[in-house]
């Protein structure tokens, strides 16, 4: 019998803020999405609202490529065309694609950099909670630290899969986890109303001119 979800109350309540459209031309649309906001509709009554359904609404054409959580901000990008989709899967799947995270996290880290690099899967009596497990998929997060005050540690994320939660994970497991995350560091959200993990920089090839771009929105915290 599966255990209830470790967030039984989870209230939706996406933010009501205007699109922030970074980048557009006849292939591309990169925007700065809030945290908060679903990335595409949820599988729940009253998970409509999302990135994707408020981005077709001014832009008709747009195809989604990828996801960022919902409690997650930072730069995603969308295709225009089903062959620019197609492409910017390929930058994704074949991990041609490069991103940087930002995030704060609990507690003091000694290292300046390392390497995290555990199989992570889902925990399933506790959905949609995600461990590292043996049985898990292989994931590899680079961490750098950027500043560290008297009880946090600001570090730069860059992962080298794509699993899902897998900042989250890693940073949980190196003992350090991301301040406001409802799922893995309830105990911070008393101090903290969103989670501090922030998509900063994403590099790869566009699918028309081949020639690699990047895109970057500081971290709003």
């Amino acid at each position: 019998m599966p255990k209830p979800s470790l967030i039984p109350d989870f209230a939706y309540h996406p933010p009501d803020v205007p699109l922030s459209i970074l980048y557009e031309d006849a292939a591309i649309l990169v925007l700065d999405k809030p945290a908060g906001l679903l990335t595409v509709p949820g599988k729940l009554e009253n998970r409509q609202d999302c990135l994707i359904a408020r981005l077709q609404a001014a832009r008709w054409d747009a195809l989604t490529v990828h996801r960022l959580d919902c409690d997650t901000s930072g730069v995603i990008i969308f295709a225009r065309t089903r062959q620019a989709q197609g492409f910017l899967g390929q930058e994704f799947e074949q991990r041609r694609a490069e991103k940087t995270y930002v995030a704060r996290v609990q507690g003091v880290i000694a290292d300046d950099s390392g390497i995290i690099d555990l199989p992570i899967g889902s925990d399933w009596d506790y959905r949609p909670r995600q461990k590292v497990t043996p049985e898990g998929r292989p994931a590899v997060t680079n961490w750098q630290v950027i500043d560290r005050s008297g009880t946090e540690t600001r570090v730069r994320l860059t992962p080298r899969t794509g699993r899902s939660h897998q900042l989250r994970v890693h940073m949980l497991a190196l003992g350090h986890p991301i301040l406001g995350d409802q799922i893995y560091a309830p105990e911070t959200l008393r101090d903290h109303n969103r989670l501090l993990l922030h998509a900063e920089t994403l590099s790869l090839h566009h699918p028309v001119t081949k020639t690699r771009v990047s895109f970057t929105v500081p971290a709003p915290f």
